[in-house]
């Protein structure tokens, strides 16, 4: 029981810190890092050699993630200054029947649209500073983005939380894969009023509720036939686009909109530096483009044996990873980036002398999250590294018994919390929630669907997520506020989530 409440300690400094004395992410952080290192060390046998290659884990894991984020704020500093954001921020009034409708068009449809293709951050770093532009205040916009594209993650980024999930418990795909849109259908629906409940309460809701209805239904049965035909890759993309197009196709059935002179231009500007940053993701996809975009030499992870703690911990051994420099994420941000400062300088529309304010701003809001990222991903790996992530999922699942799947989902909540990834979370927590779940005799499958959803709502209130998300709207002072306001969406959706699992489980 001490160790278990000792293994805790890092993760409920973090949240004291950050929600009772209103620290960022960057110090709380620090703080839980500090202390994880103290606790493994003295209580969970790490040692020096552990701790080492614990850390360097950690840093080859902060590059993927720290990567993204420099792009994408690269990426939104250059939109700004081209202008693209007021273009889509006038582009979608006319469009638009009332004010509640330009979130589920921004928040809800583009931020999922954006998390299918490319997802780790981006949604909300691309998507939050449109809300500004068109009215929101900062807080309500970070939250609204972080909500809106929650149900995507599950099978975003092209399926990469999916496929760890089940490549590391070896379950049935198309198993797998039904019993997550079953889930994730209900949460595309929470979502949906969510999001509209912080655009403007029950008058939001009123407004925009039956456009809601009709675009989370095709964006439910987009991602269910995508997964009935097997297409994993693509569940979360065919869903938004089903949404986007019923969203777009009722609001020009009830505004007919008009446009006036110029309007051609305002288009070309809001859209161009999205349709660039989208044409980039798919054309990087293709085998002969992944080959020559290699030329670069990767960053390597280094391989390490299985380890072993005092306590005989086993730490397994880490196969050899990289990271293509010319065709990750964050690389196709900033060719975005760069593709629309040329355009914007080609039409008069950038300055020459804007460069440097541009490169003021990204270096000021990437700071608390870069900190803040180096900070919670060293936490993860030494507390994985020593078994304290294990000892708290086998206790919270021990102390469940029978009532396991409403547990089930927060484990995998917990796991992407403390990496801020849902992918590093099903690889963290995949075959333990397995194993509980044949050992209650609970459908395995339904178990280990509900730990993938469970996984994408953690993960949208990671602190290193937050601190990336704050830090594009200017919420950098106001972090834990921000996390505050979004805990109680995600914590209902958890319940929810929760609830419909145990029904599903008692039912099958």
């Amino acid at each position: 029981m001490i160790a278990t409440l000792l293994a805790a300690l890092p993760i409920l400094l973090i949240l004291v810190l950050m929600l009772g004395f209103r620290w960022n992410s960057a110090r709380a952080g620090i703080a839980g890092w500090l202390l994880g290192l103290l606790i493994a060390a003295a209580v969970f046998g790490a040692d020096a050699q552990i701790l080492a290659w614990a850390h360097l884990r950690a840093l080859f894991l902060a590059v993927i993630v720290l990567f993204i984020i420099w792009g994408a704020l690269l990426f939104y500093r250059v939109t700004e200054a081209a202008g693209a954001v007021q273009a889509m921020s006038a582009l979608l009034s006319r469009i638009s029947p009332h004010r509640a409708f330009n979130v589920l068009l921004l928040a809800w449809g583009f931020a999922s649209f954006l998390q299918s293709v490319g997802g780790y951050g981006v949604p909300v770093a691309v998507v939050a500073p449109l809300l500004v532009g068109t009215g929101f205040p900062p807080l309500a916009a970070f939250v609204m983005a972080s909500l809106g594209h929650t149900w995507a993650i599950s099978f975003g980024s092209l399926g990469a939380s999916f496929k760890t999930l089940q490549g590391v418990t070896n379950a049935s795909s198309p198993e797998l894969a039904l019993w997550s849109v079953i889930l994730l259908g209900v949460l595309c629906f929470i979502m949906g009023a969510a999001s509209l409940w912080v655009a403007g309460g029950k008058t939001a809701l009123r407004q925009g509720g039956v456009p809601m209805l009709f675009m989370a239904s095709a964006m439910a049965l987009g991602q269910w036939l995508a997964v009935r035909a097997e297409q994993y890759e693509v569940a979360a993309m065919l869903g938004t686009l089903g949404g986007l197009l019923v969203g777009v196709l009722w609001a020009i059935l009830q505004k007919r909109p008009t446009f006036p002179a110029g309007s051609n231009m305002q288009l070309r500007k809001a859209l161009l530096p999205y349709a660039l940053l989208l044409a980039l993701i798919f054309v990087t996809r293709i085998d002969a483009v992944k080959t020559g975009l290699d030329i670069l030499p990767p960053i390597v992870e280094r391989e390490h044996p299985a380890l072993v703690t005092v306590n005989q911990w086993v730490v397994p051994d880490v196969k050899e990873n990289s990271i293509s420099l010319l065709r990750h994420t964050g690389a196709l941000l900033f060719y975005a980036s760069v593709g629309t400062w040329l355009y914007g300088r080609y039409r008069g529309e950038i300055a020459r002398k804007q460069i440097a304010p541009i490169l003021r701003k990204v270096a000021r809001s990437g700071l608390t999250p870069t900190i803040s990222i180096l900070a919670m991903m060293a936490l993860a790996t030494t507390m994985e590294y020593v078994g304290m992530i294990d000892l708290l999922a086998r206790q919270l699942a021990g102390a469940a018994g029978g009532l396991f799947p409403i547990v089930s989902p927060f484990i995998g909540a917990l796991g992407a919390f403390i990496t801020g990834s849902n992918t590093n979370a099903n690889a963290l927590f995949g075959t333990l929630q397995r194993d509980t779940a044949l050992a209650l005799n609970i459908t395995a499958p339904l178990i280990l669907a509900t730990q993938n959803v469970g996984g994408a709502i953690g993960s949208t209130f990671a602190p290193a997520k937050v601190a990336l998300g704050c830090s594009t709207v200017g919420l950098e002072a106001q972090e834990s506020e921000a996390m505050r306001l979004l805990l109680r969406y995600e914590l209902i959706a958890l319940a929810i989530i929760a609830g419909v699992t145990f029904l599903l489980s008692s039912w099958v």
